[in-house]
């Protein structure tokens, strides 16, 4: 399908504990807007670790630096006109904030899901591990995961099935605006405090996003 040359681009941000289901409904969420002809990429937490982020730790300091990562990515996305879709735990309620800031157009997922049936969910057995004490700083188990004061969008897992999930993120999209064909605003977003790439980094992300046709 044609892709749309006024599109308005935003960054969808999906936060919740490993096994809430981030992955799941941001793929089905993306795989429909791709086919209403918008232009979409996916930042999936994981992914993100072995690429963009490969060598770090998951000390506090270290996940800082992968969110703010994601987000910087998710900000260059957004500012050319394309939908960045984030799918990351982002346990921490500062550093969600921090992107929020710097992107502008940001809607924040909270994937709702309760510890025990993310741990029923865990085909890793990663849950286990943690609570034997065998992995250390797990989100949710000897780490702290923040909930969203006020995000744009709750889904809670738990009660809904993927499909309602989706559905509901997409109702919640039209009624913000986000998916009108309005003329991208190219007001330039304000740098938050805090490089998170070198000049030469950033210049090599920027021309990768150039060579894929999104700058």
């Amino acid at each position: 399908m044609k892709q749309k040359s006024n599109q308005k681009g935003f960054t969808l941000w999906f936060t919740g504990l490993s096994g809430a289901g981030k992955t799941t409904i941001a793929q089905k969420v993306e795989h429909i807007l791709r086919d209403r002809g918008l232009k979409v990429e996916s930042l999936d937490g994981d992914v993100v670790r072995t690429n963009l982020s490969k060598g770090l730790g998951f000390s506090k300091e270290d996940r800082d630096i992968n969110i703010k990562r994601i987000g910087f990515v998710c900000n260059l996305l957004t500012r050319n006109g394309v939908i960045a879709i984030a799918s990351a735990i982002s346990p921490y309620r500062e550093i969600r904030d921090h992107n929020r800031r710097l992107i502008g157009n940001f809607v924040e997922v909270y994937v709702k899901c309760s510890l025990e049936t993310c741990i029923k969910r865990d085909v890793k057995g990663l849950y286990k591990k943690a609570l034997a004490g065998e992995i250390k700083n797990y989100t949710g188990v000897s780490d702290p995961y923040e909930e969203p004061l006020n995000p744009e969008i709750i889904i809670d897992t738990d009660k809904k099935t993927a499909t309602e999930c989706v559905a509901n993120v997409l109702n919640k999209l039209e009624e913000l605006g986000c998916l009108e064909d309005l003329a991208h605003d190219e007001a330039d977003t304000q740098q938050a405090e805090g490089e998170v790439y070198t000049k030469e980094e950033e210049k090599k992300i920027k021309q990768r996003l150039r060579d894929l046709g999104y700058i």
